[in-house]
Formats: structure tokens, sequence, C-alpha cells
């Protein structure tokens, strides 16, 4: 059987790896917003991405 690659997860889910698109996608559908306000918030809490810190934030 091979993977399905549309439901992709991220392998670590307390990071949001900014520079995969897919993974962008991911969590713009999981938090329930655009993929530019992932990126803002990622800004606000730079220094680790945590996805923990990004839900907070969000």
């Amino acid at each position: 059987m091979s993977d399905d690659l549309s439901k992709r997860k991220p392998q670590d889910a307390s990071k949001i790896n900014m520079h995969e698109n897919w993974e962008l996608e991911y969590w713009s559908k999981e938090l329930g917003v655009s993929k530019e306000k992932i990126r803002e918030a990622v800004k606000v809490v730079v220094a680790s991405a945590a996805a923990a810190a990004v839900k907070r934030y969000l």
C-alpha cells in the first residue's frame, strides 16, 4: 500500500516548518487561518516558531 501524500502531517507537530508550503497549508487548515496569518504569527514568536506559541497567539 502506498502512502497518501495528500494527508501529510508534520513530523514534529511542536514546530512549523516555514519552508514547506504543504506544511503551511496543513497549519492553515488546522488553525482555521490563512497562510499569511501563520507567517505573521511566526514572526511574532520568532525564536522557535513553536506551534504551541503560534496557537496561543492566534
